[in-house]
């Protein structure tokens, strides 16, 4: 096992396992934990004054350090008594994955942390993003229910194959952004294939709809009023710059809405415009308000059409509860209403989301198809039909029987039996010397396998993944693309001692340490790093050594000069220390 387990963690699904890795924090370099650190002074500094109230009292409750990059198996001992924990994942995982891991109550972690070049901003997660957004926010548990019940429902989303080619390419883009050394033109490359993928992909389905929603409220939420949002979002919680650009004129805000599902986003660039919701309960409201137009409620033609052109292993529930599982391949309908319906290859049956008993894959493991819907000419639906009413309509043990459904749908063959479920509603009908035909077209024939014919009015739901977990094997996880470990210089390793021993000196570990040797190490060898400077001259500051913290600000002063990008950075680090020795 590559994680420590806890009794969460015990409850989920094996196929989402395979997305856990070891966090492995002994990898994380001094330079690491500055940029950690930067970002977490920083951010309590500002998003107490700009964030929603849950955020900073969130902090607290869940445990997270300013000065440390958490471990979040530390962490899960905390989260547990909120209800949730937390697992370490490689970047980007498939979205449907994403949110069923909310569905048990697991917040994702990409356990990579930003570089120091993109100190303000990544494309790719990171456990900035995830650690500092999005775990301080379930502390507020109408939020924490809003996000697992988000996941439980977004999890049933059906997407299309073009989902999965975007989800790849945007993957590659994170991973080649955030690596050190990548060519622009690589970059530049991945930016115009997403682009087109984007302009290209036809009616988006529920998974690209549903993911919008959780962009513009989970990522990039504002709760109040248009004109005095906070903020709530864990994308902008975690970008140091866009937590300030996201206020401003210059962003649009719009009261949030179902409306928000059909505008897409592009997570390479700052958003135009942000969603506020009035508070906690109206996300749930607005979540509600679009299941109700999913296949998961609505089910029909169209639902069963979506999971055909998904490719993807779905479920359809048919009125009688009974649950097909399997990759559906063809539809047959009449008026509107689908009467027949097949699977191809593996499938399995199931009721309640538990299998049915001699109804697994091995028993199906050519496909599946059925008739659906009312008998011709006959009112009383066999759902709806009493013993009495079956052997009425010679529906019963030993019959040789004709049954024609509506459609032009016509089963011949004996009845073997019947699956009812606890209740008594027959749910299949077994035949041998079974022939299924459509207007004269044969569509099963066999003398010598069993035919089990599903029993339903109409299909109330269809939805992403099986209907039980164990019916399939899952375990079936393969990324094209691995994030990437920067290869660093002999010169690279020594800024991390430089910035170790500064470390062990600021936390009492190591106080022999020569800060101005260390200083003047980065003035002639490093010249284009700031970050430690900055922690220098708050140590200068802090042990009242004004000469010293005066060279550190005229070496600072030229580095601003030499590279305005970093201006701003530098200037709000040395306000950091300033405030926090007045306070």
């Amino acid at each position: 096992m590559s994680y420590e387990s806890n009794a969460i963690l015990d409850k989920l699904p094996r196929h989402l396992r395979q997305y856990i890795k070891p966090q492995k924090y002994e990898e994380y370099t001094a330079i690491n934990q500055a940029v950690w650190r930067y970002v977490m002074r920083k951010n309590v500094d500002y998003l107490s004054q700009v964030a929603h109230t849950s955020y900073v009292d969130g902090l607290k409750k869940t445990g997270i350090s300013i000065d440390h990059i958490p471990n979040m198996y530390g962490m899960n001992r905390i989260l547990k008594d909120l209800g949730w924990a937390a697992v370490a994942v490689d970047g980007f995982i498939p979205p449907s994955a994403f949110m069923e891991f909310q569905a048990y109550n697991v917040l994702v972690i990409a356990s990579d942390i930003r570089q120091l070049e993109h100190i303000e901003y990544t494309p790719a997660p990171d456990i900035i993003h995830e650690g500092a957004g999005h775990a301080p926010i379930i502390a507020n548990p109408e939020y924490a229910e809003y996000l697992r019940r988000f996941g439980e429902i977004g999890s049933k989303a059906i997407s299309s194959a073009k989902d999965f080619e975007l989800y790849e390419a945007v993957r590659h883009l994170s991973i080649i952004k955030e690596a050190l050394g990548t060519p622009k033109s690589d970059i530049d490359e991945a930016e115009s294939h997403i682009a087109q993928l984007q302009q290209n992909m036809g009616e988006p389905s529920e998974m690209a709809l549903i993911r919008n929603l959780h962009w513009w409220t989970v990522e990039y939420g504002l709760i109040g009023t248009v004109n005095n949002p906070k903020i709530y979002g864990a994308g902008l919680l975690s970008s140091i710059g866009e937590s300030t650009w996201c206020l401003t004129d210059k962003v649009k805000k719009i009261p949030y809405s179902v409306e928000a599902a059909h505008i897409s986003f592009d997570i390479t660039q700052p958003q135009p415009q942000l969603f506020v919701t009035p508070d906690f309960a109206y996300l749930s409201q607005v979540l509600e308000e679009f299941a109700n137009t999913m296949a998961l409620r609505k089910g029909g033609l169209k639902g069963i059409q979506k999971l055909i052109d998904s490719k993807e292993l779905g479920t359809i529930e048919l009125s009688t509860g009974l649950q097909i599982s399997g990759n559906f391949i063809e539809v047959i309908a009449h008026d509107s209403k689908p009467v027949y319906l097949q699977t191809q290859g593996e499938t399995a049956l199931s009721y309640r989301e538990k299998e049915l008993v001699g109804h697994g894959t091995l028993n199906h493991p050519d496909g599946f198809g059925t008739p659906i819907g009312r008998l011709k000419g006959i009112n009383l639906a066999i759902e709806d039909m009493s013993p009495r009413d079956l052997k009425a309509y010679n529906i019963f043990e030993g019959e040789e029987v004709s049954l024609e459904f509506e459609g032009n749908i016509t089963i011949k063959g004996k009845i073997i039996t019947g699956t009812r479920n606890l209740q008594g509603k027959i749910l299949l009908i077994t035949f041998e010397n079974c022939t299924v035909t459509h207007r004269g077209d044969t569509l099963f024939e066999s003398k010598e396998n069993l035919y089990n014919m599903a029993i339903g009015q109409e299909i109330v739901s269809a939805f992403n993944g099986p209907a039980d977990l164990e019916s399939f094997d899952l375990i079936t996880h393969t990324v094209s693309s691995t994030t990437l470990k920067p290869e660093i210089s002999s010169s690279g390793k020594k800024l991390e001692q430089y910035y170790e021993q500064i470390r062990h000196f600021r936390e009492g570990k190591n106080t022999t340490i020569s800060r101005n040797k260390v200083f003047g190490e980065l003035r002639e060898n490093y010249p284009e790093d700031w970050l430690l400077p900055v922690e220098l001259y708050e140590l200068a500051k802090t042990n009242g050594d004004t000469q010293f913290a005066q060279e550190i600000l005229v070496h600072l002063e030229g580095i601003k000069q030499n590279d305005p990008k970093v201006g701003h950075l530098i200037d709000d680090g040395l306000r950091l220390v300033d405030k926090s020795l007045i306070l």
